[in-house]
């Protein structure tokens, strides 16, 4: 196996796909980037076997092979190379030797029998979406936050992409909050598919600026992620996904249009009293036109904040704080909505004009 390239292409392609080449002790090779060459076609490929990234190498002149090198190892060597030189990578056996200039080494690496296959999707079969780049990476990441990190309950722990009504959605919750985000409406195919939380933030780190869209590839267990020449292939994760349409309040008797930044000051003001209590805070609408952000008094004092706004109804809610900024951070809109029923109902926050983006925090217990 023989390949020519630059510097800059091999050192990004690498950064790409080696940050899951994590090996687990009874399988090393996991630790190691296949590096395919198949008539001109370069590609580099790891896997911890629950994902795969694929890079396809645009390179100058390549000879066919296969070897599997340390996928860490590689990276670095190749990212400590002058820039804007031509970086040579040829391999006899399983010893690799990667030239550049008056830079030279050789790399023990392995034959790639041992490496894992990788997951296919019949093209014929999937289904296929595709999603601005802008668009996408925002949507994934104001939903992303609601997700949890608890395994025993796998199914909290992705980002839900379903259909209803002709429109594809993302949804996350952790069960104390939940954000979904419409991305394309007026759609005719069906999915309902949970895609791993670990695996979208794979996808956001492989965006760059010269991507304008994403394509995206289901099928009954694996999900398939394009970015220019970055490939990102995933399992589904095997579980139901909470019918959250029904958590979501349908009617809210408390309304309350607010500045967003406002609220988000007084409620970082509020949240630093309230680290002793679990960063507990008290959100009160005050008829005609108060609304009120305060922490619980403790040992470190209180914080009282008074927005001054319409208010429709009298009530008060206590909310987790760092949940409320994190809303208001995905939140697009210099105008919000703020809205619950009662305190023991959840608070219902969205932007002011549109519709795509909704947010609930569910209350702390009074």
């Amino acid at each position: 196996m023989k390949i020519q390239v630059s510097q800059e292409k091999l050192s990004k392609a690498l950064n790409n796909v080696s940050r899951i080449a994590i090996g687990k002790v009874t399988l090393p090779i996991l630790n190691n980037v296949l590096i395919r060459v198949d008539n001109k076609k370069v590609s580099l490929i790891t896997t911890n076997l629950d994902m795969a990234v694929i890079d396809f190498l645009p390179v100058s002149d390549s000879e066919d092979g296969v070897v599997t090198v340390p996928a860490k190892l590689l990276a670095e060597f190749v990212s400590n190379l002058p820039k804007g030189e031509i970086i040579e990578i040829e391999s006899t056996d399983t010893k690799v030797t990667i030239t550049s200039g008056k830079y030279s080494s050789t790399i023990n690496g392995t034959m790639a029998d041992d490496f894992p296959d990788l997951p296919e999707i019949d093209d014929q079969k999937a289904v296929v979406y595709r999603i601005n780049i802008d668009e996408f990476k925002t949507g994934i990441g104001q939903v992303i936050i609601a997700s949890s990190n608890d395994l025993t309950r796998p199914a909290l722990t992705g980002v839900y992409f379903n259909t209803d009504n002709n429109t594809l959605a993302i949804a996350a919750t952790d069960g104390y909050r939940l954000a979904e985000k419409k991305l394309i409406e007026n759609t005719k195919s069906e999915v309902k598919a949970i895609v791993p939380t670990n695996t979208l933030q794979e996808v956001i780190r492989a965006i760059n600026d010269d991507i304008d869209e994403v394509e995206i590839s289901f099928n009954e267990d694996l999900v398939r992620f394009r970015l220019g020449e970055v490939e990102i292939i995933s399992k589904l994760i095997d579980a139901s996904f909470p019918d959250y349409q029904k958590l979501i309040p349908k009617d809210c008797s408390i309304h309350i249009a607010v500045d967003r930044e406002e609220l988000s000051r007084v409620t970082k003001l509020a949240a630093l009293f309230a680290r002793s209590v679990g960063g507990s805070i008290i959100c009160e609408a005050i008829e005609p036109d108060t609304f009120s952000v305060k922490s619980i008094a403790n040992e470190f004092g209180e914080n009282d904040s008074i927005i001054e706004t319409t208010v429709d109804n009298p009530g008060k809610i206590r909310l987790n704080s760092r949940f409320l900024i994190d809303a208001l951070n995905a939140l697009e809109e210099k105008e919000i909505n703020f809205q619950f029923s009662d305190h023991v109902a959840p608070v219902l926050l969205t932007n002011k004009k549109s519709n795509k983006y909704t947010h609930i925090i569910m209350p702390l217990n009074s």
